[in-house]
């Protein structure tokens, strides 16, 4: 594979142009995760307005009409709605965990199971949060584990 980096003309665009015989997962989540680092991401506490980086989100959760940033030990409000943040951040190793619930990958230390079919992720922060036996598909195929019939 070849990198070639050229610089555009004066008032051009910038441009990044990808050429391969067939894109796998790995690529398209990496332009993904390209496009997305860009997004903004304002937590609110308080009275404060914080700038949230993405990367350091463990959860987010949505309450009583209102969506949630859980840092290692703050909670902050996102003026964005559940469904939002799920198309934004998906393509980064975020995941659904329940209708209220998206979880992100890296802050998880190891699952358990539960009854019925659910999953339990036990974060880096000592947290724990419930993944509905509805979205345990999805996560064990993001993480890439087989499932046993």
């Amino acid at each position: 594979m070849r990198i070639i980096i050229e610089t555009p003309q004066p008032n051009d665009e910038d441009v990044v142009i990808v050429r391969c015989a067939s894109p796998d997962q790995r690529l398209i989540s990496m332009l993904l995760s390209f496009q997305t680092a860009q997004t903004e991401l304002t937590g609110y506490l308080d009275d404060k307005i914080v700038r949230l980086n993405y990367q350091d989100v463990y959860y987010f959760e949505a309450n009583e009409n209102r969506v949630f940033a859980y840092y290692h030990s703050d909670v902050y409000e996102v003026k964005y709605k559940l469904y939002e943040l799920e198309e934004l951040f998906t393509p980064l190793d975020f995941v659904r965990c329940s209708k209220s619930l998206i979880v992100n990958m890296e802050k998880i230390e190891f699952l358990s199971p539960l009854f019925s079919g659910k999953l339990e992720a036990h974060l880096k922060n000592g947290e724990k949060v419930v993944i509905s036996r509805q979205y345990v598909h999805n996560l064990k195929a993001k993480l890439g584990i087989q499932e046993v019939n």
